[in-house]
C-alpha cells in the first residue's frame, strides 16, 4: 500500500555555524532568517523527496531543514512511497537526464500510467497537509507528478532538479519531453547549473542554487586521525587489533554515537595497514559514478610501487530504496574485481557501509575521507559532487572529473586535479600518482580546497539563496 511518510526534522540552531563562517556572515544570515520567518508566518515549507537516507538529496534535507526549523520556520519533510516498477521508471529518467540510456527501457504511455498511479496515491495524502499559501518544494523526477496536485491544494510549488548535463543529447531530450507536462506549470524551478535547465523553462522562474555540506554533520565534523583509525579498524577497512572495540563518533545533533557495526568488505587477505596510502572513492553504487572505471584505472595505471590501496565504498544496496540499479552495479564491480590479477586485486577493497543508522554510515565515510591520501570522484556525469565538497572541507587532495557541478567546485591545479575525459583511465591514474608522489602539492591543493569549501559550500549561503527564492515566490 502506497503511503506518504513524514520524516522527523529536529531543530538545530544555526548559531553553531558562527565559528566557521565568522561574525559578518553570521550577522547577515541572522537578518535573512528574521525576515524569512516574518514573511512565512502562518505558512509551512513542505519538502517532498524520494528517500530519507542513502543519497545526496536526503543528506541535504537533513541539514537544511534542521537549520530552517532552528530559526523558527515551519519546515516539514515527506518521502513518497513507490513500487519497484515506479522506481525503475524514475531511474531510467534519471539516467536519461544525465545523457545515458540507462536500462534502455521505454518511456511511453504504459510508463505514464504506472507513474501516475503511484503519485496519485501520494498526492491524496500530501493534499491533507498542504494549506493555501504553503510553499511546496518538490525534489527530482520522482516527485514531478505532484506539481499539479500541490497547486490545486493551494501551494506555491517549486520543482528542484539535482541532475543534468551541460550539453543535451537525444536521451536528455526524451526525458524532458516526458517530464515537461508534469513540471512546466511549477511556480519556480531550481537547478544546480543553469545549463541543466531545458530551454522551455522561463528565465524569470529559474534559480541556480548549488548544494552545500554541513560541517557539523556526522559526515563532516572534525575527527582526529586517531578517531578515524579507530573507526576504520573497527569496521574492518584497516588492519588493527583482532577484536577492535566500537568507536565513538558525534551525531548530527551533537550527541555521542558508537560505530559498532562492520562494513561488508570484498578483499583478498587482510585489510591494508594503517600506514599505506589510501585512495578512496565513496559514492552510491551508480553506473554514473563509475566505480568499476575507478577500480580499473587504479589497478592498471597507479604504480604498485606506491604501495597505495584503493577503497571503493558505497551504502549497503538494501539501504537505498529509490535506486534499483545499485545491486547490479555492485555485482558488476565484484565481477571485475575477481578478474583482476592477484597482485592488483590485493590492493583493491570493495566496501558496503551499514545503513541501519545513517549517522553511523556517515561517520564511517568521514573517517575514510579523512584518512585518505587522495579522494577521487571519477563520475561520468555529476549534477553536483557532494563527496567533492566533503573532501574539500577536510583538506584532502582530490582527483575528479571535469564535468557538471564538479567543474564549478574545483579549479584545476588550484583546489584539486581534474581529468578532462573521465573515460581516460591513464589520465586518471597519472593524476592520482602525481598526488601520491608529491606531498607538497597534495597539501597545498588540500588547504586551498578547504578555503573554497568554507567560502562557497556551507549552509548559510545555501539557505540565504533559498530564502531569496521563496520570498520572490510568496510575494508574486
Amino acid at each position: 500500500m502506497v503511503k506518504l511518510a513524514q520524516i522527523q526534522v529536529d531543530a538545530r540552531s544555526p548559531e553553531r555555524l558562527d565559528k566557521v563562517v565568522g561574525p559578518d556572515r553570521a550577522a547577515r544570515f541572522a537578518a535573512v532568517a528574521h525576515d524569512t520567518r516574518e514573511l512565512l508566518a502562518g505558512r509551512a515549507v513542505i519538502n517532498v523527496s524520494s528517500t530519507a537516507r542513502g543519497g545526496g538529496v536526503a543528506e541535504l534535507l537533513q541539514t537544511l531543514l534542521a537549520y530552517a526549523r532552528g530559526v523558527g520556520v515551519d519546515t516539514r519533510w515527506f518521502v513518497i512511497e513507490g513500487t519497484p516498477e515506479f522506481f525503475d521508471i524514475t531511474k531510467r529518467i534519471h539516467n536519461n537526464l544525465y545523457g545515458t540510456g540507462g536500462d534502455g527501457g521505454p518511456l511511453g504511455a504504459a510508463e505514464h500510467r504506472i507513474y501516475d498511479e503511484v503519485l496519485h496515491a501520494n498526492a491524496v495524502e500530501l493534499g491533507a497537509f498542504v494549506r493555501p499559501g504553503d510553499v511546496v518544494l518538490l525534489h527530482d523526477p520522482q516527485t514531478a507528478g505532484l506539481v499539479a496536485p500541490a497547486q490545486q491544494a493551494g501551494g506555491i510549488v517549486v520543482w528542484r532538479c539535482h541532475v543534468g548535463v551541460d550539453t543535451p543529447d537525444d536521451h536528455v531530450r526524451r526525458a524532458w519531453a516526458w517530464l515537461r507536462p508534469y513540471v512546466e506549470a511549477a511556480d519556480a524551478f531550481v537547478f544546480s547549473r543553469r545549463a541543466f535547465a531545458p530551454e522551455w523553462v522561463d528565465g524569470d522562474a529559474l534559480s541556480v542554487i548549488a548544494p552545500s555540506i554541513d560541517p557539523f554533520s556526522a559526515k563532516n565534523y572534525d575527527m582526529s586521525p586517531d578517531e578515524a583509525l579507530r573507526v576504520l579498524r573497527h569496521v574492518g577497512l584497516l588492519a588493527g587489533a583482532d577484536h577492535p572495540p566500537p568507536a565513538p563518533f558525534v551525531r548530527r545533533d551533537g550527541s555521542l554515537g558508537r560505530v559498532d557495526r562492520h562494513a561488508d568488505i570484498l578483499q583478498t587477505g587482510p585489510p591494508p595497514p594503517s600506514d599505506v596510502p589510501l585512495v578512496v572513492q565513496a559514492s552510491r553504487w551508480d553506473r554514473l559514478k563509475d566505480m568499476r572505471g575507478v577500480m580499473l584505472g587504479f589497478a592498471e595505471h597507479v604504480d604498485a610501487g606506491t604501495d597505495a590501496h584503493l577503497v571503493l565504498a558505497g551504502p549497503a544496496v538494501t539501504g537505498v530504496a529509490d535506486d534499483p540499479e545499485s545491486g547490479e552495479v555492485l555485482a558488476e564491480c565484484a565481477l571485475a574485481w575477481r578478474d583482476l590479477p592477484h597482485a592488483q586485486r590485493s590492493r583493491v577493497h570493495l566496501a558496503c557501509t551499514p545503513m541501519r543508522d545513517p549517522d553511523e554510515a556517515a561517520a564511517i565515510v568521514n573517517a575514510l575521507q579523512r584518512h585518505a591520501s587522495v579522494v577521487v570522484q571519477k563520475s561520468l556525469a555529476e549534477g553536483f559532487g557532494l563527496t567533492v565538497a566533503e573532501a574539500m572541507w577536510k583538506s584532502r587532495p582530490i582527483v575528479a572529473s571535469a564535468l557538471g557541478g564538479i567543474a564549478d567546485q574545483i579549479v584545476d591545479g588550484v583546489h584539486g586535479l581534474l581529468v578532462k575525459d573521465p573515460t581516460d583511465l591513464a589520465a586518471f591514474g597519472e593524476a592520482t600518482c602525481r598526488l601520491l608522489g608529491d606531498a607538497d602539492l597534495a597539501q597545498r591543493l588540500g588547504a586551498q580546497a578547504r578555503d573554497r569549501a568554507g567560502e562557497e559550500f556551507l549552509p548559510d549561503r545555501h539557505l540565504e539563496q533559498w530564502a531569496s527564492l521563496i520570498a520572490r515566490a510568496v510575494t508574486g
